[in-house]
């Protein structure tokens, strides 16, 4: 067969084929031809007019569930006299400042503004912690424009959250869903006053659940959304489609400081625990354990021999409290509270703090590759206190900074009265190389290293011991003493390059 006719025979193969695809899935092609300015066919015409249909009644959904929840949410503006830089980067951050001015004593008159959700028809308004901290004076302004004046009720800083009252009656009511339920890609709704952009609503999805260190407060178990967040959408709700409030919606990850589709809202089964407490009682108690929790990572879970990921790491437990007393252990891994599943150290934390004090749970843990129930005591946990922070890192040089970049120091009796560390014994990190093994493993100068691999550690010379017998790229697990805590750190020993002569 020559070229010419085998190309010949292929072109009429693949219009065959293309009439035979047309004749299975266009029906109207096997009864009446397409001809130039025909009629479109009817099966056409009836799926677009389907396609309409199924998008007009989504839009009813979202103008329906925005009538519902918008008249709850209000503008919330506050006025304050900032005096530090870090105050007002963190006012910029959370919702933009407006119309600066010069405050007492140098200070600067910033105008903010940002939102909350009508709770209670008497005037309570939920909504966030920073949105009011340090107001001399907050406004609210109803949706027919009427204004008052709020007072804060009581605020609660490791979550994020806080009630306002007015001095107004039947107000329009927020209906409060729950949390719980929410499943990932369900369709949510913002509402909000970004950039003073009174009752502005944005549609998404719920972009995942359960998201922690985040870094905007203590106890964090927020709900990421992809519905637009920005600046003045602080303490706004988070509703889904039938106009329930699920999330009050609290920050956002953006390197711009606006929206980046990635925004999270406090879950409101929280949010409504807390509010109660606030309201009823000015403050919020909780439950205490007195331990340190902490991830378990892959090098720590291959380090400590762990047969997975799942549970909380007790790093440290403080003598006497309240875990000491129930028998938990350091190096116990936590894997459920009241037979509820521990994931990680967030979620230990917040199923602690949900508790009450005095009550007696119980405690899943596993130790030494068995699992064991402890019956505790909580405690209530004292006012959250700021610890001091000693990141200062400094080039070390010394023995271990080819494998590890890490330098260690002796603790001497005038090095333990400075750091903390009396009657202590361990090795002091005197440094820490940028970019290295230690480094990356979150070592800091002045920290104690007390254990290695499950043995203790009396000196430098023990610990430059132990870590020089580690073989290349091997994990070995520290325990690292803190000021008063102490935690678990995962230590990688590199190659034998310096991690500063790499390119």
């Amino acid at each position: 067969m020559s070229r010419f006719s085998r190309r010949a025979v292929a072109i009429v193969l693949a219009g065959a084929s293309i009439v035979i695809v047309g004749l299975l899935f266009w029906p109207d092609m096997r009864t009446e031809p397409m001809r130039l300015g025909a009629p479109v066919p009817p099966s056409f015409a009836q799926n677009v007019s389907t396609g309409k249909s199924v998008a007009e009644q989504l839009s009813e959904a979202f103008e329906s569930a925005a009538e519902r929840v918008g008249p709850s949410v209000v503008p919330i503006y506050a006025e304050k006299t900032v005096e530090r830089t870090d105050e007002m980067e963190m006012f910029r951050r959370f919702f933009g400042d407006q119309l600066p001015g010069d405050g007492e004593e140098g200070g600067q008159q910033m105008r903010s503004m940002g939102s909350g959700v009508i709770a209670r028809a008497d005037g309570y308004i939920l909504t966030n912690n920073h949105v009011v901290a340090g107001a001399q004076r907050l406004r609210v302004v109803l949706e027919d424009g009427k204004q008052y004046d709020a007072k804060i009720v009581g605020t609660d800083p490791p979550t994020d959250l806080a009630v306002i009252r007015i001095d107004a009656k039947n107000l329009p009511v927020a209906q409060f869903g729950t949390s719980e339920n929410l499943r990932v890609g369900q369709w949510v709704i913002a509402v909000g006053n970004p950039f003073q952009l009174l009752h502005s609503v944005t549609a998404g999805i719920v972009s995942a659940r359960g998201r922690s260190s985040i870094g905007v407060a203590a106890y964090e178990d927020f709900i990421q959304t992809d519905a637009s967040i920005n600046p003045g959408n602080s303490g706004g709700a988070l509703a889904d489609l039938d106009g329930r409030v699920v999330g009050i919606n609290t920050a956002i990850a953006s390197m711009t400081g606006t929206n980046a589709g990635v925004g999270f809202a406090i879950p409101i089964d929280m949010a409504k625990l807390i509010m109660e407490e606030l309201i009823n009682e000015g403050g919020v108690t909780r439950g205490y354990l007195a331990v340190l929790p902490q991830d378990i990572t892959e090098e720590l879970a291959r380090a400590l021999d762990l047969p997975s990921r799942e549970g909380a790491l007790v790093g440290s437990v403080t003598p006497g409290g309240p875990g000491d007393k129930g028998g938990i252990e350091r190096g116990d891994v936590i894997v459920e509270f009241n037979g509820k599943k521990v994931k990680n150290s967030s979620g230990l934390r917040s199923e602690v703090a949900r508790a009450d004090p005095d009550n007696t749970v119980n405690l899943t843990v596993i130790r030494d590759g068995k699992r064991k129930t402890l019956k505790v005591k909580l405690g209530e946990r004292p006012s959250e206190v700021a610890q001091n922070d000693r990141e200062r890192n400094q080039q070390p040089e010394g023995k271990l900074e080819e494998e590890f970049g890490l330098a260690l120091q002796e603790l001497t009796g005038e090095s333990a009265r400075q750091l903390g560390y009396e009657n202590a014994r361990g090795a002091v990190v005197a440094g820490v190389k940028a970019g290295s093994p230690a480094s990356d493993a979150g070592l800091s100068r002045g920290d104690l290293i007390v254990e290695i691999d499950h043995k203790p550690v009396q000196s430098a010379g023990d610990a430059e011991r132990v870590l020089s017998s580690v073989k290349s790229k091997d994990t070995v697990a520290l325990v690292v003493r803190r000021g008063e805590n102490t935690f678990y750190v995962p230590l990688t020993r590199g190659s034998g390059v310096s991690p500063s002569s790499q390119r």
